[in-house]
């Protein structure tokens, strides 16, 4: 092993004897989704399975992860204050998020190949949108992590993860407008309690749109710059997407238009899921001056589960991301007397598609958060009256 090899994955060994801190190999174990899809994708290309067999990336995301969490259980366990130190100055760790990009590239690449090369059944081109799209969706996660960082070489890391799904918008939104209102009724991205994830969709997907513009022209207006500028980070990003849609267009064919169109409308619902569960119902109080308490731990859903931490480099742990937002992942703490779901995310997802499972769960842990009143909670309007309101 050379001496690279060595330093590059030899942790100090504060980290390494630190009891929370985990090793950079047990991150890496994320890159098994996305290189497990992928080569799924090429032995189908090449072998011409039943398509049926698309729908096995669908198990690798959702199915597996939340088997091997109810196995595995949580992992409250937090680096020390030495160790989560140290391990803000490791790099390679930002190297694991980067890796991730190509990959989610190649799985879409593929994806887009099967469907120009093979010519699927209608419903087999569905499927695979459906599984490429959700696996992709983490490729937005990806952008997130890298967003919130302040050099300069991240956020443009996540300006070219976000172009996979042409999700353009997100970063202004997220970081100038979810983290500002997260937990308030002006949050487009905070779900309300009684709020089903489909009504939440609805609200959430169009209010990120024109909430990630309108922080964009702020910010441009600031500068002195107009809307429409080469500078606009939104049509940056945008920018590549169009590029290579017209590639992939250039050789696949026109027919794979509608299946590039597809697979980013699923990933960004496979979001908008994501989304709908991390602050649902929990509302951060009015002070006397009538803005908002600041954001703390117990205004979002917490979860601790292993393996779906592994593969969504501990965006699990979000109570203590919108707390101190510029956090590494690899640095995120669990507290006492958070809000917790009571599975990790895909299995949370899967309670969520269907809303009475998720109310009859869910509705009782935000109750018991808020001690039993409405008035603390970030209640649907439109639901009010299943809980005795108006």
């Amino acid at each position: 092993m050379s001496s690279l090899t060595r330093r590059f994955f030899n942790m100090d060994e504060i980290v390494l004897t630190s009891t929370g801190a985990a090793p950079l190999w047990v991150w890496g174990l994320g890159l098994l989704l996305p290189a497990t899809s992928l080569g799924f994708l090429c032995f189908y290309l090449f072998a011409g399975l039943n398509p049926i067999w698309l729908l096995f990336p669908l198990f690798l995301f959702v199915v597996a992860p939340t088997g091997l969490d109810l196995l595995l259980g949580p992992n409250r366990r937090n680096p020390s204050e030495e160790a989560a130190a140290l391990l803000k100055t490791q790099k390679k760790y930002d190297v694991i998020a980067y890796l991730h990009i190509p990959m989610y590239f190649c799985v879409f690449v593929t994806a887009v190949a099967i469907v120009g090369l093979t010519h699927p059944p209608l419903w087999a081109v569905l499927v695979l949108a459906f599984g490429a799209g959700l696996i992709n969706g983490n490729a937005i996660n990806i952008g997130h992590e890298l967003g919130h960082r302040r050099d300069r070489l991240n956020p443009r890391m996540a300006k070219i993860a976000l172009s996979l799904s042409g999700y353009g918008h997100f970063t202004m939104e997220h970081n100038r407008g979810h983290h500002k209102n997260v937990a308030t009724p002006q949050d487009c991205a905070s779900s309300r309690l009684g709020e089903s994830v489909y009504a939440f969709a609805l609200r959430e997907l169009p209010g990120a749109f024109i909430g990630g513009w309108r922080e964009e022209k702020t910010r441009l207006q600031r500068k002195g710059l107009p809307l429409f500028h080469w500078r606009n980070e939104i049509l940056q990003v945008y920018g590549v997407t169009i590029v290579i849609t017209a590639l992939l267009v250039g050789v696949f064919g026109p027919a794979v238009l509608g299946f590039i169109m597809l697979h980013h409308f699923i990933s960004w619902l496979a979001l908008t899921k994501v989304n709908y569960i991390e602050h649902y119902g929990l509302k951060r109080e009015r002070r006397a001056d009538g803005r908002y308490q600041l954001c703390e731990p117990k205004h979002s859903w917490n979860s601790n589960h292993m393996a779906s931490n592994i593969l969504s480099l501990n965006l699990q742990r979000h109570s203590d991301h919108h707390a101190n937002p510029s956090l590494p992942y690899q640095t995120l703490r669990d507290f006492d007397d958070v809000p917790t779901l009571p599975l990790g995310y895909p299995g949370s997802i899967m309670m969520a598609l269907v809303p009475p499972l998720w109310f009859s769960v869910m509705d009782k842990r935000v109750l018991k958060w808020a001690d039993g009143d409405l008035e603390k909670t970030n209640l649907c309007p439109r639901a009010a009256h299943r809980y005795g309101v108006g």
